[in-house]
């Protein structure tokens, strides 16, 4: 079996790469990435020896139509997973183009290149799936009880999470009206090793390793599930694997944490790790709250584990470990993605020196 898989050269993309070389055996994927200011190769780089012969990699844009068609062409394709996606909210706020353009148009042109391969292959009813995978933040914004389940209805507030949203519509919207077997994932705050240090856990490494401030939000007392990368690399294999087609599948930690707390026990664990006495809630700076910044995310998995028999196996404390040791461990990693892009645009949205 092929498994074309987008994003890879991203953080979930990666991770979920080392993940399913390692326990599909039988199994080889076409990794495709654009390779933006969040796609790194050197993410790809710790992929086994023994596994590389069935790793390809392909450097295509998902917007980009005859570059998809020419990969269905050329290889044979029998699955999709698409993480291909612009995921940060606050630079879809700044800009929303990329966001529209990359998640909605891009789930379409891949949408339309399997639909059109796959009729052409007469492989329509085999085993063939497109695997979807979306995000809790759909959803909107919960209030201090409940939680998020499959039949929720959506509600997004951010660009980002708009453009989610509208490609999940368009995912079922083919299987619906074609038949493409299809299926969506919606996950919680994913942490762990090759996450782009604009998002909140690897920011705080960086920025208290380096003294400078580290910007929350509002009061920080913002609520998201978290749920460690591996663990959701499971899921999606699951999925992907055993999904119902046209199911629709919620993934999350049940870990509930506000923002204030995640960077406190970072620089907690960090400062132990370090002795560094400079690494300390002092660096701690609370910024303008971000435009239309959902107060409150929780999933009930409870699907998932039914169906599939998936649960979360990293803990919570273990994960966060692993994490905070995994950036100390590479820091040259991160000095290499990150560039002055980065640092213009983290002084435009923070307003920091």
């Amino acid at each position: 079996m092929n498994v074309l898989v987008t994003g890879v050269a991203g953080f979930i993309g990666s991770n979920f790469v080392y993940y399913y070389l390692s326990n599909h055996p039988d199994i080889s994927v076409i990794g495709l990435d654009n390779l933006s200011y969040a796609g790194n190769l050197d993410n790809l780089s710790f992929i086994p020896r023994e596994q590389k012969e069935r790793f390809s990699f392909i450097k295509a844009d998902i917007t980009d139509t005859d570059q998809i068609q020419m990969v269905f062409e050329e290889y044979p394709v029998d699955g999709v997973i698409n993480m291909a996606a612009e995921t940060h909210v606050d630079r879809s706020i700044h800009d929303p183009h990329p966001f529209l353009k990359t998640n909605i148009l891009g789930t379409f042109v891949l949408l339309e290149a399997a639909r059109r391969s796959w009729l052409k292959k007469g492989i329509w009813k085999k085993e063939v799936k497109f695997l979807q995978v979306s995000t809790d933040e759909v959803y909107g914004s919960l209030g201090p009880t409940g939680f998020f389940t499959e039949t929720s209805p959506l509600d997004p507030h951010s660009p980002y999470s708009a453009s989610k949203a509208s490609a999940d519509h368009i995912v079922r919207a083919y299987h619906d009206t074609y038949g493409l077997p299809v299926n969506i994932t919606r996950c919680s705050n994913n942490y762990g090793p090759y996450q782009f240090p604009e998002k909140l856990i690897p920011l705080t490494v960086n920025n208290a390793l380096h003294h400078l401030q580290i910007p929350v939000y509002g009061d920080g007392k913002q609520v998201r599930d978290w749920l460690y990368v591996e663990d959701h690399c499971r899921a999606i294999d699951l999925v992907f694997g055993k999904g119902l087609s046209g199911g629709l599948y919620n993934i999350g930690g049940n870990n509930e944490q506000e923002n204030i707390t995640i960077v406190k026990l970072v620089l907690s664990r960090l400062k132990d790790l370090t002795g560094d006495k400079r690494i300390n809630d002092d660096l701690i700076t609370f910024v303008k709250d971000r435009a239309g910044h959902d107060r409150r995310y929780a999933i009930d998995a409870s699907k998932i584990r039914r169906e599939l028999g998936w649960r979360h196996i990293v803990l919570f404390e273990e994960g966060i470990d692993r994490t905070v040791r995994w950036y100390l461990d590479h820091q040259d990693w991160t000095a290499k993605v990150i560039s002055g892009e980065y640092f213009d645009f983290y002084k435009k949205i923070y307003q920091l020196n």
